[in-house]
């Protein structure tokens, strides 16, 4: 069985101390840090699906020890597990539409970066807008995975509840749930990745510009 891995926010520690640099580069910094923002309800759902994780690994524990003989018991569990996976799945779209509405803010920085007149400065807002862009399509893709999950989950728990259940079954079904765990990780690992490599990129781009920030 699984154990969501936490995702990366996009970093948020950095502070305009003075309205210097050009008009673009001002613009795009408001863009940027909007986007952050935006983003900001992730870290709370990530919690919430964190907390919904743990409570059914603790089902699946209890329903493991059960034997057949106690099916009342098998049942009750397994539908508070259902009841998990409803919860999260809801929790999934709210985060897609989170990062959907961070990701539109994000797309008005490309409009700003073909007006950008410093070589050194274009190249790393061209940088920075294609690691945001993986960043995002990765995101799309690790959602639905995670959707797939759920589902393969589930599935597991409706076996639990069938009284003809064979341990054959049993088995198939849990490495389907493991395959695609494996599938979640993976682009988990990437979004994660993603994130870090962005968050130095904007780093970067912002020392390249006369924009006067601190970074905490």
């Amino acid at each position: 069985m699984k154990k969501l891995l936490f995702l990366i926010i996009i970093s948020a520690v950095l502070i305009l101390a003075a309205c210097s640099g050009d008009s673009v580069t001002n613009d795009m910094y408001e863009h940027l840090e909007k986007s952050v923002e935006l983003e900001e309800p992730f870290v709370e759902s990530q919690q919430e699906l964190i907390s919904l994780d743990s409570k059914e690994q603790e089902i699946y524990s209890q329903l493991i020890e059960l034997s057949a003989d106690e099916m009342d018991k098998v049942n009750e569990l397994a539908d508070e597990a259902i009841t998990t996976i409803k919860n999260r799945k809801e929790i999934l779209e709210e985060e897609l539409s989170i990062m959907s509405e961070a990701n539109e803010e994000f797309t008005k920085v490309n409009e700003l970066v073909t007006e950008l007149k410093e070589e050194n400065q274009k190249e790393k807002a061209e940088k920075l807008v294609d690691t945001m862009e993986q960043r995002y399509n990765t995101f799309k893709e690790l959602n639905e995975i995670s959707h797939e999950s759920l589902e393969e989950n589930q599935k597991l728990y409706e076996l639990f509840k069938n009284e003809e259940l064979t341990e054959e079954d049993l088995k198939k079904q849990i490495e389907i749930v493991n395959e695609t765990y494996d599938k979640e990780t993976e682009l988990s690992n990437t979004f994660n990745s993603l994130t870090e490599q962005y968050n130095q990129e904007k780093r970067e781009f912002y020392e390249s510009t006369d924009l006067n920030i601190v970074f905490e």
